[in-house]
């Protein structure tokens, strides 16, 4: 079944507008997501502090390796750090951008507030529904997930594992606006749920299908 286009999301009879998301407002929207009740918050939150604690756990054992005349890991860790917040934004957004293309979209469009620490992928006014958004959303977070653990697998004596295990805590923290656009659809009883961007306005519209009182009865 086809999603609805924009005019029909529009309709007020059939659909109600949820969310009008202007992207420079983004990161507000995801801390007020990310602070609420759900399921899917709160199982990123579990994965995430474990992550973080990895990271930090393996930092910290570099630092003291590196007291122990073994530098090599500090090295490869720190070599980690310059090359997450650089070339892995990048790739982060090209995994959004190849989703956005499987699930249809004509063209994507890469953006970034800088001084917000903000970076997405967009497709203008291609309509997405929630299976599809979860896809787009969840993608980067599960590649980089099972790219770094194999890594870790295959180089858990070397020192190579650092880059592997300090790369998957870091990744996990730029998963959270996400997940945190995601926790809006799972908030939401209604399995029509749908988004779209339009790059003109910087604004990301939700809307939800109004259900009739006849539905909802049966």
């Amino acid at each position: 079944m086809a999603n609805p286009d924009i005019k029909e999301l529009q309709n007020e009879k059939e659909f109600e507008l949820l969310a009008q998301l202007n992207h420079k407002e983004i990161k507000e929207f995801v801390i007020e997501q990310l602070t609420g009740n759900s399921r899917i918050v709160f199982f990123y939150m579990i994965y995430q502090v474990l992550m973080v604690l990895s990271g930090i756990f393996f930092l910290t054992r570099a630092i003291v390796l590196a007291f122990q005349n073994h530098v090599q890991p500090l090295y490869i860790s720190l070599a980690t750090l310059v090359f997450c917040f650089s070339l892995l934004i990048l790739i982060h957004e090209i995994i959004h951008g190849i989703a956005l293309k499987i699930t249809g979209a004509k063209t994507v469009r890469f953006g970034a507030y800088p001084k917000k620490f903000i970076f997405y992928a967009e497709a203008d006014r291609h309509v997405l529904n929630r299976k599809q958004f979860a896809f787009v959303a969840l993608a980067p977070l599960v590649m980089v997930q099972v790219v770094t653990l194999i890594g870790v697998i295959l180089s858990f004596y070397q020192p190579w594992v650092y880059f592997w295990i300090i790369l998957m805590s870091t990744h996990s923290l730029f998963c959270a606006g996400d997940i945190g656009l995601l926790a809006l659809f799972y908030r939401n009883k209604s399995d029509e749920i749908y988004t779209y961007d339009v790059k003109e306005e910087k604004t990301s519209y939700y809307y939800k299908r109004i259900v009739a009182v006849s539905e909802a009865a049966n």
